[in-house]
């Protein structure tokens, strides 16, 4: 005989921290079909317990709410997580060896692909060139995406096979660079990338259900139960395969789509429809406005420091990012745009104020991606216009801090990555990885949040840095209410979602040091276990 609430699962812990309060608790949670049913003392939660519910005991582990990342590209970051991984590279000639190991390693792959690569980082920083490519490995297929994937390496090889010549037109907000003499030099910017992409990741259902696969194995190990999954070209094609795994309960974690403010409007209200379950769900709308620092294509407020010809790219006009904005948020879609110069930033603010004059003002939510340089007269605006902030630390620690003050100038660099500054004017700002940009777990974001640790080692402004709760909470309640989702997700709260996760140690009691090496133990989402770090080694039936 089964109790009427008897939970699937118990929980307990010294240490769980619920999202409501700022420090763990002590406590006991009780997780019902697919919900939290009670948390508290074991008193409160015992009424719970029969005979099949699975009880784990964590001692002083902590248990808190499923990470969920704000902003990431899901089978991009999976393509590039399964190729070659050339963030460690040094040298021009370092990345090349790289590639040809790699190449070595998998004859059978039509495609080299790799990922990751910052010349910023190199002797020289200079940019490469196809040859030395060639020179190894000239008679295969290579496509190498920059770290920032706003820009490619690729060989002679590619450039024939895409039809990528002297005489190629660059597409709009895109250009394939060229040498002197006019020719490919194997770098091609923005979406002159595309010319590539779209021959370099044209899979078989076969292989997009595999990298799905890989996904959702990855995701469940670091403890990230929900994702916002922001659109990239042709990333629709696999909105059918997301929902094929939904369909079937396979997805393990809780996907949330952001097709192209370019799509037409009424293809966007079907997808609106037809994508509205609980694991899968149309969320809003992703456009972009600039590109970013390192090839001068993010769009500043004057010019760049180093090149006072340019002030950046914009993707649209002004007055074009407006009418988007304008006809989108009528319709009663949320907008999130890549904006990541203080230019680029500073129209995105324009375009919801404008949105909000014409249409009335709203719950919209509209959030800003990066947000990586800002006007110091923009700050007050984003919580005046209700627009959350969408950021990634770890991109403030991948940026080489010399070059990139060298290309804003020192006027800029005291509101970079200004996370602390967004907050503290009481702006929502959620955090996420830009996946595959940085890798998938919440906690090195956490620690470059909390430290500000940049890539020298040192801290970049440490007046940004924010606290562990703060930290926890942007990774979880923020994207919630982000994603419209505050009433199910986000918090340990009875009657929300059974997403959760428990770490390996209390990070409250721990040096920041320790997120670094921290495991997740467990993982739970819609109240079914997903990870399990080793199935018996760490709790306790009772």
């Amino acid at each position: 005989m089964c109790l009427q609430n008897e939970a699937d699962i118990i929980l307990s812990s010294d240490a769980v921290f619920t999202g409501v309060l700022d420090k763990p608790i002590s406590a006991y949670i009780a997780i019902v079909d697919n919900k939290i049913a009670a948390i508290g003392s074991k008193t409160e939660v015992d009424p719970f317990l029969g005979p099949n519910t699975k009880v784990y005991h964590y001692g002083d582990q902590l248990i808190l709410p499923g990470f969920h990342d704000f902003h990431l590209h899901l089978m991009m970051g999976t393509i590039f997580e399964n190729g070659v991984d050339l963030s460690e590279a040094r040298s021009e000639d370092e990345a090349v060896q790289m590639v040809k190991r790699y190449a070595d390693d998998h004859p059978d792959e039509e495609w080299i692909i790799g990922f990751g690569w910052d010349a910023s980082y190199w002797d020289g920083k200079q940019l490469p060139n196809r040859y030395s490519l060639d020179h190894v490995i000239g008679d295969r297929l290579v496509l190498l995406s920059h770290a920032e994937m706003h820009y490619a390496w690729v060989n002679s090889k590619t450039l024939a096979f895409c039809n990528i010549h002297r005489d190629t037109e660059n597409p709009p907000y895109g250009f394939i660079n060229k040498d002197e003499n006019g020719e490919p030099t194997g770098i091609l910017y923005e979406k002159a990338t595309k010319l590539v992409d779209r021959k370099a990741f044209n899979y078989s259902k076969d292989k997009e259900k595999q990298l799905l696969e890989k996904f959702l194995t990855l995701s469940a190990r670091v403890g990230v139960t929900s994702v916002n999954d922001m659109y990239g070209d042709n990333n629709e094609k696999y909105y059918e395969l997301f929902k094929e795994f939904d369909e079937k309960d396979q997805l393990t974690t809780r996907i949330h789509i952001f097709p192209s403010i370019d799509f037409d409007l009424e293809m966007l209200k079907q997808l609106h429809r037809e994508y509205a379950s609980s694991k899968l769900q149309f969320s809003g709308l992703k456009g972009f406005i600039d590109g970013v620092i390192t090839s001068r294509t993010a769009y500043l407020v004057g010019p760049y420091a180093d090149d006072p010809e340019t002030c950046g790219e914009l993707v649209y006009s002004p007055e074009e990012i407006k009418q988007k904005v304008i006809k989108a948020d009528k319709e009663g879609f949320r907008i999130r745009f890549h904006a990541i110069g203080d230019g680029a930033v500073r129209l995105a603010l324009d375009a919801f104020e404008e949105a909000q004059k014409v249409n009335g003002e709203r719950d919209s939510r509209h959030t800003i991606e990066h947000v990586e340089v800002i006007q110091k007269d923009d700050i007050s605006r984003f919580h005046e216009l209700g627009v959350i902030a969408s950021m990634q630390p770890e991109l403030m620690a991948q940026s080489e801090r010399e070059t990139y003050t060298s290309l804003i100038g020192q006027e800029r660099e005291p509101y970079v990555f200004p996370i602390n500054t967004l907050k503290s004017s009481g702006v929502t700002v959620g955090l996420g990885t830009d996946f595959p940009v940085a890798t998938l777990n919440p906690l090195l974001e956490i620690y470059r949040a909390v430290t500000r640790i940049s890539s020298d080692g040192t801290p970049w402004h440490e007046h940004e840095r924010i606290s562990l709760a703060e930290a926890l909470k942007d990774y979880t309640k923020s994207p919630a209410y982000g994603t419209f989702r505050e009433n199910e997700l986000g918090t340990l709260e009875v009657g929300k979602l059974a997403d959760l996760v428990i770490l390996d140690r209390n990070l409250f009691e721990v040096p920041a040091e320790e997120m670094l090496v921290s495991k997740v133990k467990l993982t739970i989402v819609d109240g079914q276990v997903v990870y399990d770090c080793n199935h018996t080694s760490n709790k306790t039936k009772s």
